[in-house]
């Protein structure tokens, strides 16, 4: 199913931040300085390498936010797998605008579509699973919105946007309220029935406390082997959603997926994502 795109009123201040980052004080002194006030060109936005694409939204926006008079052509949506070579955007107008957009464009689609690439290759080796691969907080500051968008477009799933999400109990948290039962009890008194509940855990014994208290409606299972996993799983009968966290390299999401945890979340998915390399040539 397509990924509804973001609205651009959410996205500009976003682009319009960036595009003032670069510009600087004064605009694009080399532009200005060789460049013929005047010129028009047309130029091509393609992928240098294969990949999922992500971040063409954020592109146009970055051109027509310069000069809305840009003719902007997409031959590509997010979430589209790509060759290299494939043309993915057109832009035709004003040379300097057009310069002085393209970084700005090629940063945010190159960083998103990294993004998005590395998420399907993680979602594809959940085949024949129930599993779902999810990211985490572990984003860009001030670009979560856009990189969790990006997630999407790989074919992954998001976790919490924010600390005020959901209540994630983490290992810091069970020891400064003094154990899981006196932390799962103050939930109870306190948390809005509307509020989802996950706690993480890292020995089976502490899945035994949550599985008997029956406070939770997920448990997140950091850091733990395969073979552990998997007696997690029995151990639970499917009572609680179960996540899989703490070391999910690639090479390992197959077997972690087979034991029958529902999630699987992965930090490298935005904090590791390689840029997929794309150019703009006129």
């Amino acid at each position: 199913m397509p990924v509804p795109p973001l609205p651009d009123l959410i996205l500009d201040p976003l682009v319009r931040a960036a595009l003032l980052e670069d510009l600087g004080t004064s605009g694009d002194l080399t532009t200005r300085t060789v460049i013929p006030p005047g010129t028009r060109a047309r130029a091509r936005l393609t992928s240098r390498e294969a990949g999922v694409v992500s971040g063409m939204q954020i592109a146009r926006m970055a051109f027509q936010l310069v000069d809305p008079a840009l003719s902007v052509t997409t031959h590509c949506l997010d979430g589209a797998r790509v060759r290299p070579g494939e043309v993915l955007m057109e832009i035709e107008g004003e040379a300097a605008a057009l310069l002085a957009a393209e970084r700005v464009a090629l940063n945010f689609a190159g960083r998103l579509s990294g993004i998005a690439t590395t998420t399907a290759a993680y979602v594809a080796e959940t085949q024949g699973t129930a599993a779902r691969i999810t990211c985490t907080r572990k984003t860009t500051p001030g670009l979560r919105l856009v990189e969790k968008q990006a997630v999407l477009h790989g074919g992954g799933f998001n976790h919490r946007f924010s600390l005020s999400d959901a209540i994630l109990v983490k290992d810091n948290h069970i020891a400064a309220a003094g154990g899981i039962a006196p932390l799962l009890r103050a939930i109870r008194a306190q948390a809005s029935h509307m509020v989802r509940v996950e706690i993480e855990v890292d020995s089976l014994d502490q899945l035994g406390e949550v599985l008997e208290d029956g406070g939770a409606d997920a448990v997140l299972l950091d850091n733990m082997s395969t073979e552990t996993l998997r007696s997690a799983v029995a151990m639970t009968h499917g009572r609680l959603r179960l996540e899989a966290s703490g070391s999910m390299r690639l090479d390992r999401i197959a077997e972690v997926a087979a034991t029958g945890v529902d999630y699987i979340s992965v930090g490298a998915l935005t904090h590791s994502a390689p840029t997929l390399d794309l150019g703009l040539d006129i």
